[in-house]
């Protein structure tokens, strides 16, 4: 009876790992197997990287903790295989301190760099400003450019953008990215009034979440939205029917919306580097996709009519995730999806001109 009781009781542990301490709370019969599903949703490392050691020896999965010798208070070291980390995206470029005095300097030079370049900006429709150390955007480009095409203020610093952008009724490709904006920083009633607007691209920067009137970009055939902080997509996606490149890898999405089966223009997606477990099976309905990336995410499996309706679809990336071959061999328009996808990477052989590396999708090996 003491037995069971003590099997039974909670444990407080200490998982040490990538320097950190984590507490976790558990019972002593969980097995090793159980206790790295939990230290998934943890560190965001897949249960089959994960290597547990408690005192020098390394945990078989089928063990309980009680009977691996783990009680109340005990130290176990979770180790990481490279590569098997979900939503990690890469470490990004903190910007540098620059001193008062130089600041004020590039400042001086950044007016009078923007003043000359009015008129050439009014003539070409096309503003370039990436990289230039920009805190705030230039009044001029609300006030003397309201027929620009393309804006770029790219790579810059801390900068927020004011609904007045809403003023740019012309603006086609918009370039946000790698600015340290967070949710608050965006004006989103005034970017979601640019009807005309084809590329949006807000990647390398810390969002959590979009706005549902993103639905309002019904022009937009490119959204970029990489190396964020996001956990879901608004269920107004849907509405993008015009939508063809879908960028989302390294964010922390958990959940894809049923709606985005209405984006029936999307060639290419890539959903990668997530903390996806499944695909609503409205993904069937994407006719046109042609390229779907979904390594590094908890996936066990596919919507069951992908390669039956998704007849364009000839590039498959699975690396990382639970899904094998033998798997997708059960899946009914495999044999056709095999077809074209071994079509187009003979293709890709045949204008190689020097040897390579085997071509690796992930969905050619048996894990």
């Amino acid at each position: 009876m003491d037995s069971e009781s003590s099997t039974a009781s909670r444990l407080k542990l200490q998982i040490k790992f990538s320097g950190r301490s984590i507490p976790v709370e558990i019972a002593g019969d969980t097995t090793i197997k159980d206790l790295k599903s939990l230290l998934q949703t943890l560190t965001n490392v897949l249960p089959r990287g994960q290597k547990l050691i408690f005192k020098g020896k390394v945990l078989s999965d089928e063990s309980t903790l009680a009977s691996s010798g783990i009680i109340d208070g005990s130290k176990i070291m979770l180790m990481a295989s490279q590569g098997l980390h979900q939503g990690g995206g890469p470490v990004k470029k903190e910007a540098a301190i620059v001193p008062d005095s130089t600041r004020r300097k590039k400042e001086t030079i950044k007016d009078s760099i923007v003043k000359s370049q009015v008129e050439r900006w009014k003539a070409t429709g096309v503003i370039a400003l990436s990289d230039c150390g920009l805190t705030t955007i230039p009044e001029e480009i609300w006030t003397s450019v309201p027929s620009v095409r393309v804006l770029d203020i790219s790579q810059n610093s801390y900068l927020e953008v004011p609904a007045t952008i809403g003023q740019l009724r012309s603006l086609q490709k918009l370039h946000l990215n790698g600015n340290n904006l967070f949710n608050e920083s965006i004006g989103w009633e005034g970017l979601t009034s640019l009807k005309l607007l084809t590329i949006l691209s807000l990647s390398q920067n810390n969002l959590t979440a979009l706005p549902s009137a993103i639905g309002a970009l019904k022009s937009l055939k490119q959204l970029h939205i990489e190396n964020n902080k996001l956990m879901c997509l608004p269920s107004e996606i849907g509405f993008l029917t015009e939508l063809q490149v879908l960028k989302a890898q390294n964010n922390r999405i958990k959940t894809i919306p049923t709606s985005i089966g209405e984006c029936v223009s999307l060639i290419e997606v890539d959903l990668s580097c997530n903390l996806l477990a499944e695909l609503p099976e409205t993904c069937d309905r994407l006719k046109n996709l042609k390229a779907f990336y979904l390594g590094n995410n908890g996936l066990k499996s596919l919507p069951s009519k992908l390669f039956k309706m998704c007849l364009q679809l000839s590039t498959l990336d699975l690396h990382n995730t639970e899904i094998t071959t033998d798997l997708l061999r059960q899946f009914e328009g495999w044999e056709s999806f095999d077809e074209r996808r071994r079509l187009k990477h003979q293709k890709q052989l045949d204008f190689r001109v020097s040897g390579s590396a085997e071509f690796d999708e992930g969905a050619d090996k048996n894990w």
